[in-house]
């Protein structure tokens, strides 16, 4: 008799991998639930479920009749957050629902036993530490760095923060004695300044060019077309569930590659991943390390050429005393 594949299923404690564990064992697997620790809630004073995110999975390990072992990827995940899979790790992956739809997955589960995991709202963000105030978890680990809040269009001072690193290319800056919203659309990391801008489709927030790391390609290796051309069409994203954006990629001699988008795109942000598609074909990603000019930026270049171009530089009202357009 041919012994049964044995496999591992993560299981978060919600209603997802709870169906996925179901379906395997259905299909005739020998099932293994695993909860991962990722967060070592003794460090710092917040309110993390992840205690009780075990005792939902290993509930459902005790419905499924599946044995259950909980480990701990605390180090792993201080000192490198998982973000890229190669090949060969996928070539033993399965994805059990894959085809289905979160209403029948919901379905699945309350058919069997599983209204435990039917209750829970939807995990959002980083679900691995819980749900908190993002500011006062960071200043646990991190040094505040004092800093201002500056108007990008006139370099104005309009408030304090904690420090730079608090913030997101793209968020709305919560400043003190200030109605309106602004948004953050750069950052100093040297002086310690977040410079913001007035309205949620500001084109200071927009850009249209990026260059990554070094690519991961999930295949190992760049696509034909990118190696012949050194150019390739494709799509991109860099943040979940963002719709897709049409771009060119150009590839450099070190594996980094340039990304021009179609058209501009709000809140890019060193750091984050920029991941990139062909068709429903995830193809790999990079790393965002350097960011073109926002399209604020080009548009003052544009209007200063334009002076210079339409002006005379002996015409005594267009001289010293015209205010610089910023």
């Amino acid at each position: 008799m041919q012994a049964l594949r044995h496999v591992v299923c993560a299981l978060s404690g919600g209603v997802d991998s709870a169906v996925a564990a179901l379906l395997l064992r259905r299909r005739g697997y020998q099932v293994t639930g695993v909860f991962m620790k990722n967060w070592d809630s003794l460090d710092e004073h917040g309110v993390c479920t992840a205690d009780k995110d075990c005792e939902d999975a290993y509930r459902v390990c005790q419905i499924l009749d599946i044995p259950f072992h909980q480990v701990s990827y605390v180090k792993e995940y201080w000192n490198d957050v998982f973000s890229q899979v190669s090949q060969d790790a996928l070539r033993r992956t399965i994805f059990p629902l894959g085809g289905l739809t979160k209403e029948f997955v919901k379905k699945i589960a309350a058919e069997n036993r599983l209204h435990h995991v039917l209750q829970k709202k939807e995990s959002m963000g980083m679900c691995f530490i819980g749900k908190r105030n993002f500011e006062h978890f960071l200043l646990q680990y991190l040094q505040p760095r004092p800093g201002h809040f500056i108007s990008i269009e006139d370099n104005k001072v309009l408030g304090t923060h904690k420090g730079w690193f608090l913030y997101t290319l793209g968020q709305r800056a919560n400043i003190g004695g200030l109605r309106e919203p602004w948004y953050v659309v750069e950052k100093d990391s040297v002086k310690g300044d977040v410079f913001v801008a007035p309205r949620t489709d500001h084109p200071a927030l927009y850009r249209d060019l990026l260059r990554t790391s070094r690519v991961h390609w999930i295949a190992e290796e760049p696509p034909a077309a990118l190696v012949r051309d050194k150019m390739m069409e494709c799509h991109f994203r860099f943040r979940h569930q963002m719709a897709l954006v049409p771009c060119v990629l150009t590839l450099n001699q070190d594996g980094t590659v340039w990304v021009t988008a179609v058209q501009a795109v709000r809140a890019l942000a060193t750091g984050q991943f920029a991941v990139f598609y062909k068709g429903d074909e995830c193809l790999g990603s990079g790393k965002i390390l350097r960011l073109g000019p926002s399209a604020y930026t080009l548009q003052k270049g544009q209007r200063r050429a334009g002076m210079a171009t339409e002006s005379p530089s002996d015409s005594p009202e267009d001289g010293p005393g015209l205010s610089p357009l910023l």
